[in-house]
């Protein structure tokens, strides 16, 4: 195992910031995976799901069981864990610009397609080897303005010429569940299927340029571009892997989870030895447009009817809004059918407020589909 640091910007005087990666088994084979947590630095955990997916593979490494180059960042956001406001963790945006660390990627599309043109082949290993040796280049001559910038291409250099990448995260309270793009849809249902997700969310574009479609938005769009006399395939597995809720934080929990990407790694044939019988999958995917975001109709004491991981139908009261001091109880009722999957931890909303999400199954909603 290799430890690189990345240093970061100073962001003001007497401050010292690095990024650190750990790289397991060798780039020799032409393989590679990456793995980070914590970008939204106070989802802590896949900080633990990946200190326990070390220990794993520095044993897989000692009996060089390691069919790749396995890449970790335990802390992909050590600017974010460093924002603290009296006690309370603020990691998921920038407090100098207010932009979530998870938007505003690089884009590649557009840099890679002047840089390509008449030079993909009909050989479509060559073809996979010069994108990514063109992206590398166009993230390479990225000038970040910014530290936040700065931590940003450090993360997509490191991942943009992996063959997977699990960018691991959580939600407020909620059950696992998992976001890809859609042309990724059927590879990424193993590694469903091992952490037992109840929802898998697709689309070709989910809008603010996130982290992992970054590394995997070009290749969809390269091939529609360059058409099939320029094989260009889906050459990057990037998921986002979303760990429950922000409070479920134990060892077991963690250690199943590592085990659950190590027996992914190993079905996929990046980690030596048979993986275990592949699980009956929980869920199918369904449209990131598909998701109903409930509000909360006017300002009260949240109280929740249901729970995650239920299936609600269409007009069902999913909770109910208590205005204090009117005295008015107002239901929120679900408009689609699906799985509840997650929800706010917090129980007083504000008009307005996102309370909960519903993955159902036919897509009505367009334009950026994350949450803020």
């Amino acid at each position: 195992m290799q430890i690189q640091s990345h240093a970061l910007p100073d962001i003001s005087n007497g401050t010292v910031r690095e990024l650190q990666s750990f790289h397991y088994g060798t780039p020799d084979h032409g393989r590679k995976v990456y793995i980070q947590s914590s970008l939204h630095a106070d989802e802590i955990p896949g900080m633990l799901v990946n200190h326990y997916l070390r220990e794993m593979l520095e044993q897989y490494e000692k009996i060089s069981a390691i069919a790749a180059e396995i890449v970790v960042v335990p802390v992909a956001n050590p600017i974010g864990l460093a924002q603290d406001i009296q006690g309370t963790a603020f990691g998921r945006f920038d407090l100098a610009t207010g932009i979530n660390f998870n938007r505003g990627y690089r884009h590649l599309t557009p840099h890679l397609v002047p840089l390509l043109q008449g030079k993909l082949g009909a050989d479509e290993k060559e073809n996979v080897k010069l994108v990514r040796e063109q992206a590398l280049a166009v993230l390479q001559a990225w000038q970040p303005e910014t530290a936040t910038e700065q931590q940003k291409k450090i993360l997509q250099t490191l991942a943009v010429d992996a063959d997977i990448v699990l960018d691991l995260h959580c939600d407020n309270q909620a059950v696992m569940h998992l976001y890809t793009g859609t042309p990724l849809s059927h590879d990424c249902m193993p590694l469903a299927a091992y952490l037992g997700a109840q929802a898998v969310l697709v689309s070709v574009l989910s809008g603010d340029d996130p982290f992992d479609e970054s590394c995997s938005r070009h290749w969809w769009e390269l091939a529609q571009h360059f058409g099939q006399a320029t094989p260009v395939p889906n050459a990057c597995l990037s998921i986002t892997v979303e760990l429950r809720g922000e409070t479920e934080v134990s060892h077991e929990a963690a250690q199943a989870d590592a085990l659950a990407i190590i027996n992914f790694l190993r079905h996929a044939g990046y980690l030596r030895g048979k993986a275990p019988v592949l699980p009956q999958a929980l869920c199918q995917p369904t449209p990131l447009e598909g998701v109903e975001p409930l509000r909360a109709p006017h300002a009260g004491i949240l109280v929740f009817t249901r729970e995650t991981g239920e299936h609600v139908e269409a007009g069902e009261r999913v909770a109910d809004i208590v205005d204090p001091i009117s005295a008015k109880v107002t239901p929120v009722l679900a408009t689609v059918s699906g799985i509840l999957f997650a929800r706010v931890a917090r129980r007083y909303a504000t008009h307005g407020m996102r309370i909960a999400k519903i993955a159902g199954p036919v897509a009505y909603r367009s334009g950026n589909l994350l949450s803020l």
